[in-house]
């Protein structure tokens, strides 16, 4: 019989037969079947359309969050000066990633401005009143917040420190003479993630670029210079700040550090325990300290970046042979580099050295490229990987920067959410060039000077045999 209807249809507006089935009726429960395919044809394009939609939004949402020095992709850590904690950075606790605080930020009036790490997730100035005196408040409060901040009461009791150093006070913001180029970060606190996304190809310097980088590294291997032969018992670590920032602003460059993601000091003095990013402040160095100072310093439009580790005064032999094996492994991956390298190679040469001798490299902090931007592509791991890290080129910029612990490579973050130190107290020690890829190897471009003075870790005469 004919497939008639009672008139009432299906969910896809097909009819609904009440007659046995025919061939008319078979042909219509086709045309209900192209009908429903259809539909969800339409549904499956608009949920493929909604997911490239989210998909491009989460990738530009990642490339504005950027990476922060001093981290590594795709890692939880803590925020990033001269050896970006592997950023999470890249300087971020134990560790967070770069910029995962979202602390507030405190703006002095100067040109030299600091975002403090406390009043973590609050605002200032918080109110229902008329504007003035919200105003007035806002005002109290920021006074209020640096005069804790600096005097330093804002340390939690509760946290316990893993070695023999504790923060002292830090002394006011130092401010940049007038005149001075400054990086893109120096008032705002925000350094640009520019160059550091997965998508970003390492930068080849050009001729005039690498011409002011040598004059960079220069300026910034005369600092580190002068800071290491401050070195000596009874001088503080904000001695040092100091004479880093005045020499800075003798030479026409600013401090690079200073307000990069808020760090509030002109340089990085990491005694003892302290793997990288210590605040100077008012410690003072003793008999037996060793220290790393990290200096890096902006110059017509170029970063250069160099650390070491001295001795304050007579150190033990334990102390000694830190140092010296860190300065080995460091010297065997420089030794590796020139064009054609895998940057993922430079780890393994670093680890393997350093483990055979009892020693650990840090995990957690990467060394960089660096140029017109502090941190950028690309970040080297200082232990075994196979990271596609790249491969080097002549006119690439980078820094090796290994971080060696006598002890545990783990570590803590202070309240301070800068100082990161050992979790077992033992000693770390550091060394860090800029180097640039040539035609034959590289070339240091913050490398020793004739006026540089001699260390015990270079005299074959005096290094330790390890």
């Amino acid at each position: 019989t004919d497939g008639r209807t009672d008139g009432r249809t299906d969910g896809g507006g097909g009819p609904i037969f009440t007659s046995p089935p025919s061939i008319k009726t078979a042909l219509a429960g086709n045309k209900t079947t192209m009908a429903l395919r259809r539909r969800t044809d339409a549904i499956l394009h608009r949920l493929l359309l909604l997911g490239a939609v989210s998909v491009v939004a989460l990738c530009l949402l990642a490339k504005g969050s950027g990476m922060k020095p001093g981290h590594r992709p795709g890692t939880t850590q803590p925020r990033r000066l001269g050896s970006p904690p592997r950023v999470s950075a890249p300087y971020s606790a134990s560790k967070p990633a770069p910029g995962s605080h979202c602390h507030q930020q405190l703006r002095w009036d100067s040109i030299a401005p600091r975002r403090t790490v406390v009043c973590r997730g609050k605002g200032f100035g918080a109110s229902s009143s008329s504007s003035q005196e919200s105003k007035k408040k806002t005002r109290k409060n920021k006074q209020s917040t640096i005069e804790r901040f600096l005097s330093g009461v804002d340390l939690p009791s509760s946290f316990k420190f893993t070695g023999e150093v504790r923060p002292g006070k830090l002394s006011p913001p130092r401010p940049v003479k007038k005149g001075i180029q400054l990086p893109e970060y120096a008032r705002s606190g925000q350094p640009s993630t520019a160059g550091t996304a997965p998508w970003d190809k390492i930068e080849v310097k050009s001729a005039a670029d690498i011409e002011k980088m040598k004059a960079s590294g220069r300026i910034a291997r005369e600092i580190l210079d002068a800071a290491g032969r401050m070195v000596k018992p009874g001088v503080t670590t904000d001695e040092i700040d100091e004479l880093v920032h005045r020499m800075c602003m003798e030479r026409d460059c600013y401090p690079s550090p200073l307000n990069y993601q808020g760090f509030p000091k002109s340089v990085c003095t990491s005694v003892n325990e302290v793997i990288c990013h210590g605040i100077p402040d008012t410690t003072v160095l003793k008999e037996g300290d060793i220290i790393n100072i990290d200096v890096t310093i902006f110059h017509d439009g170029f970063h250069g970046d160099c650390s070491e580790t001295f001795p304050v005064g007579e150190i033990d032999d334990e102390s000694k042979k830190l140092i010296q094996v860190t300065y080995n492994a460091w010297q065997e991956a420089i030794k590796y580099c020139k064009p054609g390298a895998k940057y993922n190679r430079i780890g393994g040469i670093i680890e393997r050295y350093v483990t055979k001798r009892g020693y650990k490299t840090s995990r957690d902090f990467v060394a960089h490229g660096i140029g017109k931007r502090f941190h950028t592509k690309p970040f080297i791991l200082h232990y075994e990987n196979n990271d596609n890290l790249g491969t080097m080129e002549p006119g690439h910029v980078f820094t090796i920067e290994p971080m060696i612990c006598k002890g545990t490579d783990k570590y803590v973050l202070w309240p301070d959410k800068w100082t990161a130190a050992t979790k077992d107290g033992e000693r770390s020690a550091q060394f860090e060039h800029t180097f640039l890829v040539t035609q034959n190897g590289v070339e240091a471009l913050t490398g020793k000077t004739s006026s540089s003075p001699v260390q015990f870790w270079e005299d074959p005469a005096t290094a330790i045999k390890v």
